[in-house]
């Protein structure tokens, strides 16, 4: 916690105050708009789901139906296919079957949605060798007959047919996949952009050899599980494989090549180009897909195939996908308009778009487009609400925002193009209500400020002074201005002693820490306002507080002393309550740990100081500056050294010798001052001022002084054991301390002209 503190701009008095410029709000809004530009460049996933969920009411909202005319056909192996021909995997015959009843229909490419990795079980061979209680006849006549694969490699090398091949993200030991593509770069490398598998799950060589073309098929959501882009070119290795539905353009058009296209100054891949087809991609290569509603008439059922019960017209000049939607096969997908979409059909409309020449874009530029925009909304906003004020400021940000999102339709919708509006609009929402709110702030202090000013100050200076105090600073508020002036005053520092190892036990109970030092700093704040100290600021588990200021008090030091016996009284009292809670509460965390007593350390110092607002104009703190500041604190952290709980200053001692308990600890110079100071041990008020064992020991602790300066060390030790006898106030640790130094000096005796000054080495 700081001081006392006043904010405001001044205007001929302390007290009038007034908000902020609105140039200091701009300025404020533009640094917020350069934070937003850098999250939209970063992308965070929080922001690509708003984007996505944008894209996919687009998508939704202008949702398509496949005509029956589409150019795809899915011939489906269904349950009811299953009824009818038995489990899965039929026969290769009944595939190479499939692919001939197509073909003879008009079919232009035939392409499977399926991997064939192991061979046909029931191939006569196979059959003959694991059907048990065959003749050896019958065994050798099926063993000699073709193979189920064979067949249907027999098919495929007089067809256009393209097998798929399945990705996985395991690695094996097998061969990579063959290429029946041949990948062309342009422009650069693209394999650091795509997406990358270990391997892939290959077909029956003697099928792989014969298919005119290989597609992978891999399908990769996003983050919310939905299929919005199918990568056009995939990775295994190092080498690049198409898609599915591109290699049957490629195998529809006779083609060998597939060129892949990188910008020359991104180094993003724009596009791939296939049999005379141009396919935009996003910067990895990926397509994105305007999907359709699902449409019943676009299946063909496996079974009708095979039995020739279909009209051939229905695949005449048609790309033919091969999948499976039955129960137990089906690969079921979430896309943006459907939570339950076929693989095979996500294919299949990606196929549609590419031969219908209508697939989405977005183009890598279009990211820079948005933070364009972004920024521009985001500046006009900047330039706009302080001048016009709120009331026309809601319609200017709804007027643009609703510009931005139509903008962003209309580009969906005539031009196929994927721009976000949603960031522009929402990013730019943090900045418009800062600058709304700076607006209202600004007005509404500008009509109260002279109304608030009394509230302001006694706000400022409720937690560091008495209440007599504040209300006499809010009726004189002339008081409060910047800069200061020079009157005597005391000030007194004061440090919890122990804290941090009590810190290191409550380490994994921060929030016990908490309320402790809480309940530490309360009584000791409580006994300064209680003697109408005025508390500086706070410094963790230390207090600087000052008297005399802002309001006089001729008796200040005394003020200051009776509030340091107050406040070791009531750190004594907080020892005794948390030693019960150690006892009862006892843990892990404190283990066999002893209960570590608390002490406060107070240093009090009287002089001549400046007092008043220190800072700028903006900002400035009620605080004290002066060497007798600075005393003040050195003689805090002396009291460590010393082994007492109060050390006061010399000026301070002088006027309050007569009324308070103390004693002369020591002539130091203390860390930062060249001149020897005076110090004192404040150890009790008036009643033990007038104990006759502390008189006692005040005459005999004033001889052993005496006689430790003249360098009598053997009257020194013998008054020390009287001093002893008579203590009772707790001030051993101080004549170890002396102890020790007149064994040092009977070593090395001091220069001459010593007058007992002791250079102090810590603060």
């Amino acid at each position: 916690m700081t001081a006392p503190s006043v904010r405001g701009h001044r205007s001929g008095r302390m007290g009038h105050f007034t908000a902020s410029s609105p140039s200091v709000h701009r300025l404020i809004a533009l640094i917020l708009l350069a934070g937003l530009l850098l999250l939209r460049y970063v992308d965070p996933p929080p922001v690509e789901r708003l984007r996505l969920a944008l894209f996919d009411l687009f998508q939704w909202n202008s949702a398509r139906e496949l005509a029956a005319d589409a150019p795809v056909v899915v011939v489906d192996i269904d349950d009811d296919s299953l009824r009818t021909h038995g489990q899965w995997p039929w026969p290769r015959t009944d595939m190479a079957q499939l692919v001939v009843n197509l073909v003879n229909a008009g079919a232009v490419v035939v392409g499977f949605d399926i991997v064939f990795a192991e061979p046909d079980r029931l191939s006569p061979d196979r059959f003959a060798a694991t059907t048990y209680g065959l003749p050896d006849e019958l065994k050798q006549a099926l063993s000699a007959l073709a193979s189920n694969d064979d067949l249907f490699a027999g098919i495929l090398e007089q067809t256009r047919v393209v097998l798929g091949q399945a990705l996985t993200p395991e690695a094996t030991q097998g061969e990579p996949p063959p290429r029946k593509a041949t990948i062309v770069p342009l422009n650069g490398d693209p394999r650091p952009l795509l997406w990358s598998y270990p391997s892939a799950v290959r077909n029956v060589e003697v099928l792989e050899d014969a298919a005119a073309g290989l597609g992978m098929f891999v399908l990769v959501p996003d983050q919310d599980t939905l299929v919005r882009r199918v990568p056009g070119l995939v990775r295994v290795g190092d080498q690049i494989y198409p898609a599915l539905a591109l290699e049957m353009l490629r195998v529809a058009a006779g083609e060998e090549n597939i060129l892949v296209e990188r910008d020359p100054d991104a180094g993003v891949i724009t596009e791939i180009k296939v049999a005379g087809v141009e396919v935009p991609t996003d910067e990895n290569g990926n397509i994105w897909v305007r999907f359709a509603r699902t449409n019943p008439d676009l299946y063909v059922p496996a079974s009708d195939v095979l039995d020739g019960t279909f009209d051939p017209a229905r695949f005449s000049d048609r790309f033919v996908l091969i999948g499976a939607t039955a129960t137990a096969l089906g690969d079921i997908r979430a896309t943006p308009l459907s939570g339950r979409v076929a693989g095979v059909e996500i294919h299949a409309q990606l196929l549609e778009n590419l031969l219908s020449g209508h697939p989405l874009r977005r183009p890598y530029e279009a990211k820079f487009w948005e933070m364009l925009a972004t920024g521009m909304f985001g500046l006009a906003l900047i330039i706009l609400v302080p001048s016009i004020g709120a009331r026309w400021s809601v319609p200017v940000y709804l007027t643009i925002a609703t510009a931005l999102f139509l903008g962003s339709w209309y580009l969906f919708t005539d031009h196929l193009l994927l721009v976000d509006a949603t960031f522009p609009v929402l990013g730019v929402l943090p900045v418009f209500i800062a600058l709304v709110y700076a607006n209202y702030a600004r007005v509404e202090a500008q009509k109260a400020a002279v109304e608030a000013q009394r509230r302001r100050i006694r706000s400022a200076f409720v937690h560091y002074l008495s209440p007599t105090l504040v209300e006499e600073l809010a009726t004189d508020p002339e008081r409060l201005r910047l800069g200061g002036e020079t009157k005597e005053m005391t000030m007194l520092f004061s440090d919890v002693h122990g804290f941090t190892a009590l810190s290191e036990i409550y380490k994994y109970r921060p929030q016990d820490l908490t309320r402790m030092i809480n309940e530490l700093l309360s009584p000791l704040a409580d006994a300064i306002l209680e003697h109408l100290g005025t508390i500086d600021k706070y410094m963790g588990d230390a207090i600087m507080a000052f008297w005399n200021a802002p309001v006089d008090f001729p008796d200040h030091p005394l003020r200051a002393c009776r509030a340091a016996l107050a406040m070791q009284q009531s750190m004594r009292d907080a020892n005794d309550r948390h030693r019960q809670d150690f006892e009862a509460s006892r843990s892990a965390e404190t283990g066999d740990r002893s209960f570590i007593e608390l002490k406060v350390g107070i240093g009090i110092n009287t002089g001549t100081v400046v007092v008043g607002n220190m800072g700028t104009r903006q900002r400035f703190d009620y605080s004290v500056l002066g060497d007798a500041v600075n005393l003040a604190s050195r003689l805090e952290g002396q009291t460590r050294s010393y082994g007492v709980d109060t050390i006061v200053g010399p000026a301070t001692a002088a006027q309050v010798m007569d009324r308070l308990a103390l004693i002369e600890l020591d002539l130091v110079a203390v860390v930062g001052k060249s001149e020897a100071e005076r110090i004192y041990a404040l150890l009790g008020d008036e009643t033990v001022r007038a104990d006759p064992a502390f008189r006692a020991l005040h005459d005999a602790h004033q001889a052993m002084i005496t006689a430790y300066r003249q360098q009598d060390w053997d009257e020194a030790e013998r008054l020390m054991a009287d001093c002893r006898r008579h203590d009772e106030v707790g001030l051993e640790a101080l004549y170890l301390i002396y102890a020790q130094r007149i064994e040092n000096y009977r070593r090395r005796p001091p220069e001459p002209g010593w007058t007992g000054v002791h250079v102090s080495e810590s603060k």
